[in-house]
């Protein structure tokens, strides 16, 4: 990144008393662990903070000191608004309508679209929470017990527990820094990425009762029925793509869920040397080159083969480089 504009991001959040931090819709680990990581910060440093995020805090991330002061929407007005782990503004869902062009913009993710005054965006990096773990002592906040805790949850999470083909020596030895700094693995690991619900269970039940194989390709849909006939409590899959993704001789693993009529949620995960962030673009989405997601506004039956045809397309093109692939998203 370049170090004028973490000087300016830094100078920004120094001069703000009143700050608002928004974080995607649907958050995953690495998006909330962004949003307490650098809230709290800024919270230890004497800055009055509004954490937000339009879907609230997921389960099984709820344990993280902090969560219970994120809303669904902002209140008042801001001397500094700053997006985290969100590539761009549709992804907040409506929360910035009725505010400026955000100040800052802090995330990973190669189809950012660098809608910010100050854009600190870092494909390389394997998470958001990683940046935030490097840029706090840039910014002169301090990484306490509490936000050493959300920076890990996102770099564990993220990372799928560190089994994603970008993670290197680095990336362990920041997990040894958060640990040294308070933050205890073993349990924010089994929190937020092995323990499941009941409930979840089941869902996943019925998803694999359908699980379908198409060459490189598995999928299932999960419906509103689904969930209703097991008492789940969310909209998405339970980390059910995950667990596809770990079946042999596959490139890609989807899962398709149900929103409401008009509507689905889309999941993509890939083995590495695949892009669907590139699959997930052409829907709207975005995401990683190893996993992606996207909304798509038809029925159920209606999207499924769309989804299909357009993963098999993209497994059939030549992938493109890292620089080939910011390319692609600028244009």
């Amino acid at each position: 990144m370049d170090e004028m504009l973490i000087r300016q991001a830094s100078a920004r959040l120094a001069a703000a008393q009143r700050i608002l931090i928004v974080c995607h819709i649907r958050p995953d680990g690495d998006a909330i662990g962004a949003l307490l990581g650098l809230g709290l910060a800024l919270q230890a440093a004497g800055k009055t903070v509004q954490m937000v995020c339009a879907d609230g805090v997921p389960a099984n991330l709820r344990h993280l000191e902090g969560s219970q002061q994120v809303i669904d929407r902002p209140k008042g007005d801001f001397d500094a608004i700053c997006v985290v782990d969100c590539s761009d503004l549709k992804r907040t869902g409506s929360v910035l309508e009725s505010y400026p062009q955000p100040d800052i913009n802090i995330d990973h993710h190669i189809t950012n679209l660098e809608y910010a005054r100050i854009n600190l965006v870092d494909p390389e990096a394997v998470s958001t929470t990683q940046m935030l773990a490097n840029l706090l002592p840039q910014f002169n906040l301090s990484i306490n017990q509490t936000v050493a805790s959300a920076l890990l949850t996102g770099l564990v999470t993220d990372t799928i527990g560190f089994r994603t083909s970008n993670i290197n020596a680095n990336t362990l030895r920041l997990a040894a820094d958060l640990m040294e700094a308070g933050a205890n693995l073993p349990v924010l690991y089994y929190r937020s990425l092995v323990g499941r619900s009941y409930e979840a269970a089941r869902l996943w039940g019925a998803g694999l009762s359908r699980l379908q194989k198409e060459g490189s390709i598995v999928w299932c849909a999960l419906t509103k029925a689904d969930r209703k006939a097991v008492d789940y409590p969310g909209k998405d899959d339970a980390d059910l793509v995950n667990v596809l993704s770990a079946i042999e001789e596959t490139e890609v693993a989807i899962v398709i869920v149900e929103q409401n009529a008009s509507k689905v949620k889309v999941s993509w995960r890939a083995q590495p040397g695949i892009d669907v962030a590139q699959i997930a673009m052409r829907f709207g989405g975005g995401g990683h080159p190893a996993a992606a997601g996207a909304e798509i506004e038809l029925p159920l039956q209606d999207a499924i083969p769309l989804i299909l045809e357009a993963t098999h397309t993209a497994l059939a093109q030549p992938i493109l480089s890292a620089a080939q692939q910011k390319m692609v998203v600028q244009k």
